[in-house]
């Protein structure tokens, strides 16, 4: 890994107006790694001192930032305080001077745009708080956002954080049995949802669908609609209207107090088998957390436009408005998808909106790079000073083809591992140096480490589980009532530590880098590896869009390895191109890991947040059942595979 050259290397100008800059005179450390080695000595100081530098607001002053007398995964942390995290993102900005600048700009997918100053959605907020609470709404109740990413999604979120209820952010893509799962476990006794969405040019319901499922949900007394097609029909007693609820609200209504660990949300995660995850986070612990991945990492700061092509129903889309707001930015909101209505409809909102820091999984960029240089090169996007990402490993290739004619290598493409169940990030790039499709290693206050399956540190070069040996404030303080398997999922495999679900290596320079899921091992020749270099091989081909790896069972080997690629446009799939490919894994890799098939695809199945769905690759080619598909992009892609499934048998 070390061989990878430096691409970009921060100027000091550059380093010096960071936010991590700024941190680290604030804590009196000389560099990230004197930093990261206090957090893990002195834990209470670190947080401490970050609450400090983020001036996170508390009603009532906490006693002890951080209690583990419970254990390491069982912390108490802001024991004594109160807040409520809408002052941080609202009610100090306007207290700083923020009012009048932009907080929210919308465009939706037929190219109307909505913006909303901060003191605009301050009162936004307050009236529909003031609306909901009317209707009977009180702290600590669950209730559901079933919209897209859009300006009342974000004026809907924080009307149910002011007032203290539980927010559950629902996929807007969900039909009515995912609903039923997720508003039944947590009990949700209300839903804010819209009458419809715009999704590739069609008008898609969602309040039809959230009616169907209502059926099944007992608790549910309360829909608030907003209608932005002409409404839906409305069921006597329970349904209400949006504008009528926001018109009858309070322009001022004072935040909620809240115990500092009150719960802020439910985020459900999908597993392969059983019913879906409730994580839950906090208002001191999402809102701190969040503060130091974007804060720091992203160095988002007051003024910037962040874009970031999510859903409200994903970790990402709470994150970006929370983050972003905390920092005094205007979120950049776009309904649909990047390349729709045109292959070049991402590169089009960062130019027309003067974006300076994007958010972009890899799939993503996949996705743009298939568009061409022209298309990216035909935008002025000089507003853009760095990306962020997440999802998946990046492979090189595309890498850099973004690094080179989007950023144009004027900043860096920030590379991170995190989750839903952390609350954001546990390792990323940190402003260094830097190297293609890499990492710098573990933020600091995680204690991240990459271990053996004993628990020991592995060595330069070696793949093992990427863990947290520390207490994080962002991590899910369990799972929404059901502790044991919150301690059999993440506390389990290696006593004393939470494994995160993740392969990583690192270089004898310090240097970090992702290898996939541990859930999508693949093990050929005795050696155990993730799917990202096997991939990364056949996209350095540049004859595929993009390509999964996985391992089905082999009666002789063992395992055998099956490569699933998307063929560039205008490439055949032809006996050359699947020879190609398959030369590639082997010329890479060693002869050891060329692929016993190489399967032709239209697509993969991808997530709505674009991660490539790798268990159902293998489940479907193996005739399995391919396990919860409530957050499936493209069910279409599934009928090919097991198509392909079948003929390898």
């Amino acid at each position: 890994m070390s061989h990878n050259p430096v691409v970009w290397t921060p100027s000091k100008d550059w380093a010096e107006d960071t936010n991590w800059a700024r941190f680290l005179a604030h804590a009196g450390e000389d560099s990230l790694e004197t930093l990261n080695a206090r957090a893990s000595r002195e834990p209470e100081w670190f947080w401490q001192t970050l609450i400090g530098f983020q001036q996170f607001p508390f009603l009532t002053p906490f006693d002890r930032v951080l209690d583990l007398s419970e254990g390491l995964p069982f912390p108490r942390w802001c024991v004594g305080g109160t807040t409520n995290i809408t002052l941080a993102c609202l009610d100090r900005q306007i207290a700083l001077g923020r009012g009048n600048a932009l907080a929210v700009i919308f465009e939706a997918e037929d190219g109307s745009v909505e913006r909303l100053t901060y003191a605009e959605l301050h009162e936004r907020t307050c009236r529909l708080a003031s609306g909901l609470a009317g209707l009977g709404l009180t702290a600590g109740e669950r209730v559901g956002i079933f919209m897209p990413m859009m300006g009342d999604s974000v004026v809907g979120y924080l009307a149910l954080a002011r007032l203290g209820c539980i927010v559950l952010p629902l996929f807007s893509g969900f039909g009515p049995a995912p609903l039923v799962d997720r508003l039944n476990d947590a009990g949700a006794v209300a839903v804010l949802c819209v009458d419809a969405a715009l999704r590739r040019g069609k008008t898609v319901a969602m309040k039809a669908v959230l009616d169907e499922a209502a059926a099944s949900i007992p608790s549910l007394r309360t829909v608030v609609m907003k209608s932005r097609f002409g409404g839906a029909p409305m069921q006597a007693g329970r349904d209400h209207d949006w504008d009528a609820v926001l018109a009858s609200g309070s322009p001022d209504l004072p935040a909620v107090e809240l115990p500092a660990e009150a719960p802020l949300m439910i985020v459900y995660t999908s597993g392969t088998t059983g019913k879906p995850k409730g994580t839950v986070h906090t208002h001191c612990g999402f809102g701190i957390k969040t503060g130091l991945d974007l804060h720091l990492i992203f160095d988002v700061k007051a003024g910037d436009r962040l874009l970031w092509m999510t859903d409200m129903g994903w970790l990402v889309g709470p994150v970006q408005t929370v983050g972003g707001l905390m920092a005094g930015a205007t979120l950049v909101l776009a309904e649909g998808v990047p390349d729709y209505p045109g292959p070049g409809r991402l590169w089009e909102l960062i130019a027309r909106h003067r974006v300076s820091v994007l958010g972009l999984s890899p799939t993503a960029a996949r996705l743009m790079i298939q568009a061409g240089v022209a298309e990216a090169e035909a935008h002025d996007m000089d507003s853009l000073r760095l990306i962020a990402s997440t999802g998946e490993p990046w492979d090189p290739a595309s890498w850099m083809w973004i690094f080179t004619h989007v950023l144009k290598r004027r900043g860096p493409l920030l590379n991170y591992s995190g989750g839903t169940e952390m609350g954001g990030i546990l390792a990323s790039h940190l402003l260094k140096p830097q190297r293609p499709a890499t990492l710098d290693g573990p933020l600091p206050g995680t204690g991240a480490d990459i271990v053996d399956d004993a628990g020991r540190s592995v060595g330069p070069g070696e793949i093992g589980e990427l863990v947290m040996r520390d207490a994080c404030i962002g991590t899910t303080r369990g799972l929404w009532q059901d502790r044991e398997k919150y301690l059999d999922t993440y506390w389990s495999r290696i006593p004393g530590m939470w494994v995160h679900g993740d392969f990583a290596s690192r270089s004898a320079d310090g240097i970090w880098r992702l290898h996939g899921r541990s859930d999508d091992t693949i093990k050929l020749a005795g050696k155990r590896t993730g799917p990202a270099e096997i991939e990364a091989a056949l996209m350095a081909t540049g004859l595929c869009a993009d390509a999964a790896a996985v391992a089905i069972p082999d009666r002789l080997a063992g395992s055998a390895l099956v490569c699933a690629v998307v063929p560039v446009a205008g490439r055949a799939a032809d006996a050359a191109f699947l020879k190609a490919a398959s030369d590639a894994v082997a010329q890479a890799l060693g002869q050891a890991y060329r692929p016993k098939h190489v399967i032709a695809l239209d697509a993969l199945p991808k997530t709505r947040n674009l991660k490539t769905m790798r268990r159902v690759i293998r489940a479907l080619l193996l005739g399995e059942a391919p396990g919860d598909l409530s957050s499936l992009l493209n069910p279409e892609t599934l009928d090919p595979i097991r198509a392909a499934g079948a003929r390898l048998t």
